[in-house]
């Protein structure tokens, strides 16, 4: 009945079903989500240039061409096993068993737990579910609150919290812990942040970020961090205060704040409390990966790609036949080089099926272009070593090959 069946409706299975669709493959996308667009449903930023990203209206063009191609879009459908046989793969979901020839990946990234005390009482949730709650189904999480993780992605939706009309009284730290680490270190979250301070509302901090540089320059930014923190959009970044407690009886009514030492170490004596309804807690992402792991498909752990990863090439092929990656579960990275990531495994199916298509070799080379060149232009890394992370998959991809035909 179908010839590709894509897990994942984001933006690189919805790119990757246009491909295959287009070439008259006939294309199956299954989505646990009750409705397709995947992560591009939360996004609503400003670009540098003063335009807009609208994610709702991104994924709506993607869905529409996609439908218009006869594309078959089954959402609220949950896949929970896979399995390669001589008929093919089979894609064992809630309510029937796909074979399909082609099996493509594109289930996104996950969000690492932060564990704070006093986490498990209503009100708690992680940033990227106050995201979907605001942009895409329109509810506020609440009136006021905090947010516990200073990162590249706790940044983007804190600004979109704001602009829903929503209090945010600050971005601050985790306490350590074993779990934290990095994430509760402020020379550590000082450097994430000098990535994206490029996209920073005020001229004063664009011109600061670039004098604190140097390792030596930074220890001494957070020796005088200001006590009130500094602002961006308004919203305090805290970046020498970190929260040690939850608190409420039956909901979040409040969080206790401690001062840190440059090295994240807790002041004792310096509590405060500050009254809030909600928490949103920003551990990072993580590649969305178990499906891949279902399939017998290896791993290799880059911590420049944003952890555990299945083995793939550029063209997003596994060493498994039939098997093919797209999108965050290949490292983490922008929505646009995932939509981009999902047209060259489109083209990778699509040559692998139809012999007969002499183009596709020219497509495929410029899709894979366009892939390197959005990576090249992106506002935003998620991980700084992000070309180093794929320079190094693409060799354990061609390891894993030559060992498997030894």
């Amino acid at each position: 009945m179908y010839d590709v069946a894509i897990i994942g409706a984001g933006p690189a299975g919805l790119s990757a079903a246009i491909a295959c669709a287009k070439r008259q493959l006939q294309v199956v996308i299954i989505d646990e989500f009750m409705k397709p667009g995947g992560r591009l449903l939360g996004q609503l930023h400003q670009e540098p240039d003063g335009t807009w990203w609208n994610g709702i209206k991104e994924a709506n063009i993607l869905i529409e061409q996609a439908e218009s191609l006869g594309v078959d879009i089954r959402c609220g459908l949950s896949v929970h096993h896979i399995e390669k046989t001589e008929q093919g793969w089979h894609v064992h979901t809630s309510e029937e068993t796909i074979t399909v020839p082609a099996l493509l990946l594109a289930t996104g990234a996950a969000e690492s737990p932060a564990p704070v005390p006093g986490w498990t009482l209503p009100g708690v949730m992680s940033i990227g579910a106050a995201q979907v709650m605001t942009n895409v189904h329109r509810v506020r999480p609440g009136k006021k609150g905090i947010v516990i993780g200073i990162n590249v992605l706790s940044s983007a939706i804190t600004r979109e919290l704001q602009l829903a009309g929503i209090e945010v009284a600050g971005m601050v730290l985790p306490a350590e812990n074993a779990v934290t680490k990095n994430a509760s270190h402020p020379s550590q979250v000082l450097q994430s942040l000098l990535r994206i301070s490029h996209l920073a509302p005020s001229a004063f901090i664009r011109m600061g970020s670039k004098f604190v540089k140097g390792k030596g320059m930074q220890r001494l930014a957070l020796t005088f961090y200001p006590k009130n923190g500094v602002k961006m959009w308004g919203i305090p970044i805290h970046l020498r205060k970190a929260v040690t407690q939850i608190n409420g009886q039956e909901k979040v009514e409040s969080v206790t704040l401690c001062k840190v030492s440059p090295d994240g170490c807790i002041i004792k004596g310096s509590e405060e409390t500050i009254d809030v309804d909600f928490v949103c807690i920003a551990g990072g992402l993580y590649p969305l990966a178990e499906l891949a792991a279902v399939s017998g498909c290896p791993f290799h752990y880059l911590p420049e790609l944003g952890g555990h990863v299945p083995v793939h090439n550029e063209q997003m092929k596994t060493p498994l036949d039939g098997l093919y990656v797209a999108g965050n579960i290949t490292g983490i990275e922008s929505a646009k080089v995932a939509r981009a990531q999902g047209t060259v495994a489109g083209l990778s199916i699509v040559k692998d099926l139809v012999k007969s298509d002499n183009s596709i070799n020219k497509e495929l080379e410029k899709a894979l272009e366009n892939v390197n060149r959005i990576r090249q232009e992106a506002v935003i890394q998620f991980h700084p070593n992000i070309h180093a992370g794929r320079e190094k998959m693409e060799q354990i991809f061609k390891e894993k090959l030559t060992i498997g035909r030894a």
